[in-house]
C-alpha cells in the first residue's frame, strides 16, 4: 500500500494498514524485521528484530546488517503518514554504533511527536528545507542496550526541491 493511499482509509484503520504494508513489503520483510505495533495516531512504531537463521551472523548474534537495515525508513513513513503536505522525505545519512552482541531477540521503538511535526512544518514554512536527526535504540526485552543508530532526514516542499534539483544534459553535466 502507498502512503497516498494511507491517507484515504479512515482514521481507525491507518495504524493497522501501515504495519500491514511495512511487513509486507519485500525491502522490509528481508530485514528479518516485524512492525509489531503502530499507535492509533502514527506517531510511535515498535519493530522487533528475531535471532533466527536469517538473522544470526558467524558467531551466533544478530547480524549488522539486519540490525541497520530494520531501521530503515521507518522515521520516514511515518512523516510521510503525519506531515500533512505535499513534501519529499529522504534519508540522508546514517550511523551506527554496537554496543553489545545481541544473543535474543531485539526491539525498536520510533516516536516523533506534534511538537516534532509543528517544528518541522515551521522549518519548512521559512525555509522550505529541513533536517532532523532520531536516534533508535535497539534493546532487549530487559531494556539493555545492544545497538544505537542515527539516522539523519532531509525534508523539503516538493516545489521547491523540484525546482533547485540540478538537471543534467546528455554529457552527464550539472546545468
Amino acid at each position: 500500500m502507498k502512503l497516498s493511499q494511507l491517507k484515504r482509509l479512515p482514521p481507525r484503520w491507518r495504524a493497522r494498514a501501515m504495519r500491514t504494508g511495512f511487513n509486507l513489503h519485500p525491502a522490509f520483510r528481508s530485514t528479518g524485521g516485524r512492525v509489531e505495533y503502530v499507535s492509533h495516531d502514527l506517531l510511535h512504531v515498535r519493530v522487533r528484530l528475531a535471532l533466527t537463521r536469517r538473522t544470526r551472523n558467524i558467531v551466533g548474534s544478530l547480524f549488522g546488517g539486519a540490525l541497520f537495515a530494520v531501521t530503515d525508513g521507518v522515521h520516514v513513513g511515518m512523516l510521510m503518514a503525519r506531515l500533512d503536505r505535499d513534501a519529499i522525505i529522504w534519508d540522508k545519512a546514517a550511523e551506527i554504533r554496537y554496543r553489545k552482541p545481541a544473543f535474543r531477540t531485539l526491539y525498536a521503538d520510533f516516536i516523533l511527536t506534534e511538537d516534532d511535526l509543528r517544528g518541522i512544518r515551521e522549518e519548512l514554512d521559512r525555509n522550505h528545507e529541513a533536517e532532523r536527526v532520531y536516534q533508535v535504540d535497539l534493546k532487549d526485552a530487559d531494556g539493555t542496550v545492544h545497538t544505537e543508530v542515527r539516522r539523519t532526514i532531509y525534508l523539503a516542499d516538493k516545489a521547491y526541491y523540484k525546482q533547485r534539483k540540478p538537471r543534467f544534459d546528455a554529457a552527464g553535466d550539472a546545468s
